[in-house]
């Protein structure tokens, strides 16, 4: 009689044989443990055996509650490296090229790979509607209008501290202030330690909307090379701030825009001190923070800030809903300029808003849905890399995200995304050319992919039409 190790290698081997012949494909669903037990006439734990020897081998995965799928298998490719950069600081002008990328990104039948915002179908958007009604009945007065002075829920604030608590020591609540998005929170930080004409280093690359930010406000850029593994060199950082030309620094250390990349403790720590020495503000944008791939949330550059010189913003744009438009920072010593700030330019942050969110943080299934978002962007991302690896021409290098939902595409040098965009857009593919993630122009072989979506099979074929387009 069969043993039951024989059994359970044989039902591997089996299922293995159907994933290679791809006959069960990346993402699809095994059958039940219920029915292979009952259609191979095996016992539950001979099943189980057979499906965790598959997972050993990174052939499946396991789903809470949903079951056992196939796993994404990327190539390996190489990645992107780090790129010299420009010496001096340069003015910004990437508004309306950027404004136009974004605009053909919306446009009917495109696929959605431009803009880096996350599919609704992922967002506990149902809960917050019923919250939304829940707080409106409950605090009618909110509705009858609200001072113009800004104003924080203590609520909210209270969730923000305790979510800090695991950052070696909570932050102060008297640090906060809430804003209407991370957009504007960047924004205020920048006009309370900056004038027209100074200097910010940034990411090269970096986020562009950061670049918009520089542009409005008449600030130069000093691009400083950025690691796609270890992020924003605290090397090239130390040289540019030495003559002291630099006002502050706007970086995102945490699954940064575009590369993915989180920065090192260590290296955190080394700009933290480096930058309060030299009087560089820091502003730290951690939008990203709580989605990161590995086991533990990484730690923001403000955890190693021992004189308040560093301003932590953030929202939950990218892991609730971009609709809420709440967002925050804390401020450091900087936090009394940065509430004046506010209240000039646009008030109180909605109290409704402000008591929706402070109440499903509160509750347990906010950190449930983090949970189980961070596992579905990361297979997001490993199945748009595996796209990338079938269609896009072999020399092409790709970043490995350490956390968010973007994918960064260095081409072959010959090719020119930005050139290359026009041609993508009437064929029904947008992205963002690398060019507007640099306030110099650099990256012009390169581009940016949205991961938000689910991995349909209209995405994937978006994916083969835009490598056919690159590959001539």
């Amino acid at each position: 009689m069969e043993s039951e190790l024989l059994r359970y290698e044989r039902l591997a081997e089996d299922l293995s044989g159907i994933i290679s012949s791809g006959n069960l494909r990346p993402g699809e669903r095994l059958p039940s443990i219920r029915r292979l037990s009952r259609d191979r006439r095996l016992s539950v734990s001979t099943v189980v055996q057979a499906l965790r020897h598959l997972e050993q081998r990174g052939l499946i995965e396991a789903r809470p509650q949903a079951g056992y799928f196939v796993r994404h298998v990327t190539p390996r490719r190489a990645s992107p490296a780090a790129r010299p950069t420009p010496v001096e600081p340069v003015p910004v002008d990437v508004s309306q090229r950027l404004i136009r990328v974004l605009l053909g990104g919306v446009q009917p039948g495109v696929a959605p790979l431009s803009a880096a915002m996350p599919a609704s179908s992922l967002l506990p958007v149902a809960a917050l509607q019923r919250l939304y009604s829940s707080v409106v009945r409950r605090h009618a007065r909110l509705l009858e209008g609200h001072s113009h002075i800004h104003m924080d829920d203590p609520r909210l604030v209270r969730q923000l501290v305790l979510r800090s608590m695991g950052w070696a020591g909570p932050l102060a609540a008297n640090e906060f202030v809430i804003t209407n998005s991370c957009t504007e929170a960047l924004g205020l930080c920048l006009r309370a330690v900056t004038r027209p004409g100074d200097t910010v280093a940034v990411e090269s690359p970096g986020y562009y909307l950061m670049l918009q930010l520089l542009e409005v406000l008449g600030l130069r850029a000093l691009e400083i090379p950025t690691d796609p593994h270890t992020g924003m060199s605290v090397e090239a950082l130390d040289l540019a701030t030495r003559q002291g030309k630099v006002a502050a620094c706007l970086l995102v250390p945490n699954a940064s825009n575009p590369l993915g990349s989180i920065m090192p403790d260590e290296n955190k720590r080394r700009l933290a001190r480096l930058t309060a020495e030299r009087g560089v503000a820091v502003i730290e944008d951690d939008v990203y923070g709580d989605l990161y791939f590995g086991n533990e949330r990484p730690w923001p550059v403000k955890a190693f800030d021992q004189t308040g010189n560093v301003m932590l913003c953030s929202s939950f744009s990218k892991c609730l809903s971009p609709a809420l438009r709440v967002g925050f920072v804390a401020g450091g010593r900087y936090r009394a300029q940065l509430a004046l700030h506010k209240t000039i330019t646009s008030g109180a942050t909605n109290p409704i808003s402000q008591l929706v969110l402070a109440e499903y943080l509160e509750s347990s299934a906010c950190e449930r849905h983090l949970r189980a978002l961070r596992r579905t962007y990361e297979r997001q991302v490993d199945a748009m890399r595996a796209a990338i690896a079938r269609h896009f021409p072999a020399a092409t290098r790709l970043t490995e995200p350490q956390g968010g939902f973007v994918l960064w595409i260095e081409l072959p040098e010959e090719i020119d995304a930005t050139a290359l965009y026009e041609r993508a857009l009437a064929a029904g593919v947008a992205y963002v050319p690398g060019e507007l993630f640099s306030a110099s122009g650099m990256y012009r072989n390169c581009l940016r992919l949205n991961c938000g979506n689910p991995h349909t099979p209209e995405i994937e074929d978006a994916v083969r039409r835009l490598g056919r387009l690159i590959g001539g």
